[in-house]
């Protein structure tokens, strides 16, 4: 362990984040009676640029008017490469309730990214005495975005998650393919014969998990474009789920259930994680780092590893 000790990552469910375009209201109740942890309404790319405005001020009365329970409510900005991003944090920081708890920077290539909106966020809360601090998501959408990546990471205390953005991330990479997620036709291995699909977006999610970790900010899977395929969105939130990545979003709401199915540790991993510690508690007692556990081996690594298990599970109970 080196002598920097990793900050642990914000203490919230975040299974599932449920996007709606700040443009069309009428589903701004569904999105606050579903199951989803965190609610992201959007200003961007959902939103044609002659709605822009109305959009704005729709999601600033929802902060106002909408119950979102105990949900983490979130806005996506507008990318800083358009007009549209000044307008958006002002106003959202100016006439939004306090019932906003964060906003989502789209297409963040480099820190100074993720530093532009925390100067002017930083001045309005002073100017407006604002008493709950603004926090920050970011998405990885780029080139740029996957190669500053831990810069990203380490680049604002208002940082509290990452997601990858596999459209925009795969245009900016020249990946030939229009998916968004999952498993790509033309992506496969060959042995004796029958084809084997991999994961083209593994690796960018290895790094977006290692920088989060090493920061202590949340590591989210973005969308999986094809909704009618539920088992392609488990498999690859499962995939996700295994490499560290504690939520994915929902760009429909049929995919809420399948995000929290796979990013709420099940009954038995659960009661394992707890044998797990109660085995090495024993161990502990009779003067031994390690002991065996179901014919294997575990020892103070399999403590940390059970530990995170039990801490989201209590965590969602909680919730």
């Amino acid at each position: 362990m080196s002598f920097r000790i990793q900050p642990t990552a914000p203490a919230r469910p975040n299974r599932c984040q449920l996007f709606g375009p700040g443009s069309r209201t009428a589903l701004f109740a569904k999105m606050a009676a579903s199951a989803a942890d965190v609610i992201n309404l959007d200003l961007e790319d959902s939103v044609a640029p002659t709605d822009k405005a109305e959009a704005r001020a729709n999601v600033i009365a929802a902060t106002h008017d909408v119950d979102w329970g105990n949900k983490t409510l979130s806005v996506r900005i507008n990318g800083l490469d358009t007009p549209f991003w000044y307008r958006d944090v002002v106003e959202l920081l100016e006439q939004a309730s306090d019932r906003l708890d964060q906003i989502m920077i789209p297409k963040v290539g480099c820190a100074a990214d993720v530093y532009a909106v925390d100067a002017l966020v930083t001045a309005i809360e002073a100017a407006k005495s604002r008493k709950k601090r603004i926090s920050f998501e970011v998405i990885i959408e780029s080139a740029a975005g996957i190669a500053h990546v831990e810069d990203i990471a380490a680049s604002s205390p208002r940082l509290q998650a990452m997601s990858l953005g596999a459209a925009d991330f795969a245009a900016s990479m020249g990946m030939q393919t229009t998916g968004i997620g999952g498993t790509q036709e033309n992506y496969y291995m060959l042995r004796d014969g029958a084809r084997y699909w991999s994961d083209p977006w593994h690796w960018a999610q290895t790094a977006i998990v290692a920088a989060c970790r090493t920061h202590g900010v949340l590591p989210v899977d973005g969308p999986f474009g094809d909704f009618s395929d539920d088992e392609g969105f488990r498999a690859q939130a499962m995939r996700s789920a295994t490499l560290g990545m504690v939520g994915k979003w929902a760009i429909h709401p049929k995919q809420v259930a399948l995000a929290n199915e796979v990013f709420t540790p099940s009954d038995a991993a659960v009661a394992e994680a707890r044998e797990i510690l109660a085995a090495m508690e024993a161990a502990k007692g009779r003067g031994e780092g390690a002991t065996v556990y179901k014919g294997r081996l575990v020892d103070i690594a399999s403590i940390k590893q059970a530990e995170v298990i039990v801490r989201q599970s209590e965590m969602i109970a909680a919730n």
